[in-house]
């Protein structure tokens, strides 16, 4: 049975240094759901409070509505899979996944059979009587994903569990992963700094800083709509900008890059007034003008440098105001703009992102950032 998860105020303590102050987040019954952020931001800590193994110096922790504050890990219905996969080097692969069920008392005539039909699950039914050290890296990550699942637990918690793998089996696995919790139908909270990965597989996503959540929503929504200024350069790249809004009779216009002025209608209207502004603008969304290009239309820039990446390229220029940026265009078949070289920058006006100068949160309408439903 899976379980909707609940936290209300959750606070961690180690000491006098609070971790977490102040964390309230909903999640749903049987979505694949993860914690993001740079290390030290919490992430692990709180899912450590969720299994039991970090007491909870705050709040209430339910699953569904069955309060788990002070329950015993083993009672909580839980299956981890760790970043160091934790299987047994001296059980072979099929034991490794018997393990729970043994200790859970599972019917003895029945174990092998539950094993097994995991084994298939995850694709290693072929190597079950190979011992850990005679596997590699991704597989072995699935025995402990299926040692995880065998014992049919509410909630599944995903620890870095990627993190040890090669880059093309990071990918791999992560589909694996994805596939097997949806068959599965499963409750399961994923913790990683990988950006990418966590857009990859979610269904929400949690960004996390300094203990609390700063963004909670769809991979799409996070990354198109960022809540605040650290979400926007936490999530893919983004260059920040000065710019200024100014109000209008009917509605907003944007001025940066020494002077280059766009109207702007994606400002929430509470929002538009006079102000200072940093503007996020991912290098996807700036366009390279020809070079025979009206200086008017744009914002004029050097090219400083680029890398080649096979279908991209990637130019990083220096604007007239001295600022700097990162450019993704698609690869011309017959050149690449030398260093050194001036250019026009346009940009797509309806993807750029807004944040205050100081408090640097989103001005953007469209923003949807909810811990709870």
């Amino acid at each position: 049975m899976s379980v909707s998860i609940d936290i209300s105020h959750g606070v961690k303590r180690y000491g006098e240094t609070t971790v977490i102050p102040d964390l309230s987040v909903s999640i749903r019954n049987g979505e694949f759901f993860t914690l993001l952020g740079p290390s030290g931001c919490g992430k692990t800590t709180l899912l450590r409070m969720i299994a039991g193994f970090n007491s909870i110096e705050g709040g209430t922790f339910k699953f569904n509505d069955n309060l788990i504050n002070d329950m015993d890990p083993g009672k909580r219905g839980i299956g981890m899979v760790f970043q160091n996969y934790a299987i047994f080097p001296n059980m072979s692969v099929r034991k490794n996944v018997e393990f729970g069920l043994k200790y859970k008392n599972f019917p003895r005539e029945k174990i092998r059979e539950e094993a097994d039909k995991f084994l298939r699950l995850v694709h290693v039914d072929q190597y079950a009587d190979r011992m850990p050290e005679n596997l590699s890296g991704g597989q072995q990550q699935r025995v402990a994903l299926a040692r995880a699942l065998v014992i049919r637990p509410d909630v599944l918690l995903m620890d870095e569990p990627l993190s040890n793998l090669d880059a093309k089996l990071r990918v791999e696995m992560r589909t694996v992963i994805r596939q097997i919790q949806k068959e599965v139908g499963i409750t399961t909270i994923y913790v990683t700094h990988d950006q990418e990965e966590a857009m990859a597989i979610s269904d929400r996503i949690a960004v996390m800083n300094k203990g609390q959540i700063n963004h909670c929503g769809t991979p799409i929504n996070i990354y198109l709509r960022p809540a605040n200024q650290f979400v926007a350069t936490f999530i893919g790249k983004s260059n920040i900008l000065r710019g200024r809004l100014t109000g209008t009779g009917s509605g907003a216009l944007l001025t940066f890059g020494s002077g280059f002025a766009m109207p702007i209608s994606t400002v929430r209207p509470e929002e538009v007034r006079d102000r200072d502004v940093n503007i996020s603008i991912r290098p996807e969304e700036f366009f390279i003008q020809p070079a025979d290009a009206d200086a008017s239309s744009g914002i004029e820039a050097v090219v400083k440098d680029s890398v080649f990446l096979g279908s991209n390229t990637h130019y990083f220029v220096e604007l007239s105001t001295g600022e700097r940026a990162e450019i993704i265009q698609e690869t011309d078949i017959d050149r690449i703009i030398p260093p050194a070289s001036r250019v026009v920058l346009s940009v797509n006006m309806k993807k750029i992102n807004l944040f205050d100068a100081r408090s640097q949160e989103s001005i953007m309408s469209g923003v949807i950032n909810r811990t709870r439903d």
